[in-house]
């Protein structure tokens, strides 16, 4: 699909979806500058900031001996697939939508690497009834509890409201939080080593994961048969949105005791691959080396006919997780990954020079301007 083709009339973007990044993210630059302001505050307690983790993926305070770091997370649209493919299937998909929430909290809070050490639920519904749903709620809670297992942190509590009025009936909305330990310290990752030479290292998706729902959701008026349309024999749309979110921290921890020591990481989410971009350093990300794109964000890019560019810059297109490392680094990383059961690839390097992704075999280039959030 050629990356310069003319806008179509029936291309779909994701702001025609209802997501405006140009709208959502002034706002977000807004209250990272308010917050900023507030983080003198440590100081009466006895700790610090670590600066440089304002605008990361996760915040970090220094305690002394050791580093915290905490997230929290909101899930999203993806239970409103869910709760359409309950209706068609018949089948409880919130073990799965469980492993989405707490995916979304601890790929993030990894970045900066920690050890994900507690996570907390919220589940706000839209009235009582859908706690009352027995099959569903426990599904959740299972799925909540293996995901937690898999990550090896311990689940500490939660907020379940009742929100009639806020949240529609019949919905709920799920976020997590989660906080982690830096120790040693040595294991702080905010790209202060990031430089030219580093390998980029991208780690498989397992499908959309939780970021490009309100799309997703948007194209099914365009199939005849909706979600139970299939994108390849026996897998339907549904079925195939509803993969979980891929669980990246069991592949960090085995880099640790690796002795692998990366330089940066990012969280493949909003903004698709400009995530690439968000250290502030002044370096051009080569890529040439393309992932295998899933079936499902092929089959969307396709029928939402959007060109490479306009796909990128939205869906994670085959790679969820990047890590950056030495360049000697580069291969035993991909080993560590694949014995962890992901599959990933040596996808390109850092060279010093004008901030930009280029995406080599696809004649993609993304430059700062096209991620002016960090």
């Amino acid at each position: 699909m050629s990356t310069h083709a003319p806008s179509s009339p029936d291309t779909l973007s994701y702001e025609q979806a209802g997501v405006n990044y140009d709208l959502i993210d002034p706002l977000k630059i807004s209250a990272q500058r308010a917050a900023a302001a507030t983080g003198a505050h440590l100081a009466g307690h006895g700790f610090s900031e670590v600066l440089a983790s304002r605008g990361e993926s996760a915040y970090v305070v220094d305690v002394g001996p050791f580093y915290i770091a905490s997230i929290v997370e909101c899930l999203g649209t993806k239970t409103l697939v869910a709760d359409e493919m309950r209706q068609l299937t018949g089948k409880s998909y919130y073990d799965g939508i469980a492993q989405d929430t707490i995916a979304m909290a601890i790929n993030d809070l990894i970045t900066v690497g920690a050890t994900p050490l507690v996570v907390q639920a919220y589940w706000a519904a839209g009235g009582s009834d859908w706690f009352g749903d027995k099959q569903r709620a426990q599904s959740l809670v299972e799925g909540w509890k293996r995901a937690c297992d898999v990550c090896a942190v311990a689940w500490g509590g939660g907020e379940t409201p009742a929100l009639a009025g806020i949240v529609e009936s019949g919905r709920i909305d799920l976020a997590a939080s989660c906080t982690g330990l830096i120790n040693p310290k040595e294991r702080l990752s905010v790209g202060d080593k990031l430089g030219a030479g580093d390998a980029i290292v991208l780690l498989a998706s397992s499908g959309i994961h939780a970021n490009g729902l309100s799309l997703a959701r948007k194209l099914v008026e365009r199939l005849p048969q909706g979600y139970l349309t299939e994108i390849e024999p026996g897998l339907t749309y549904g079925d195939a949105l509803l993969a979980p979110t891929v669980l990246y921290s069991p592949v960090t921890e085995a880099l640790f005791k690796a002795g692998i020591q990366p330089h940066y990481c990012a969280n493949i989410t909003g903004h698709g691959w400009r995530k690439l971009l968000r250290h502030p350093g002044q370096f051009t990300y080569r890529i040439h080396t393309v992932p295998p794109v899933t079936p499902v964000l092929k089959f969307m890019q396709e029928h939402a006919r959007q060109d490479d560019r306009e796909a990128y810059s939205t869906l994670n297109m085959g790679a969820g997780f990047a890590i950056f490392v030495p360049a000697a680094d580069a291969a035993r990383t991909v080993e560590v990954a694949k014995a962890c059961g992901i599959d990933a690839w040596v996808a390109g390097q850092l060279e010093a020079g004008e901030k930009q992704l280029l995406i080599e075999p696809l004649n993609i280039r993304f430059s700062d301007d096209d991620l002016q959030l960090r």
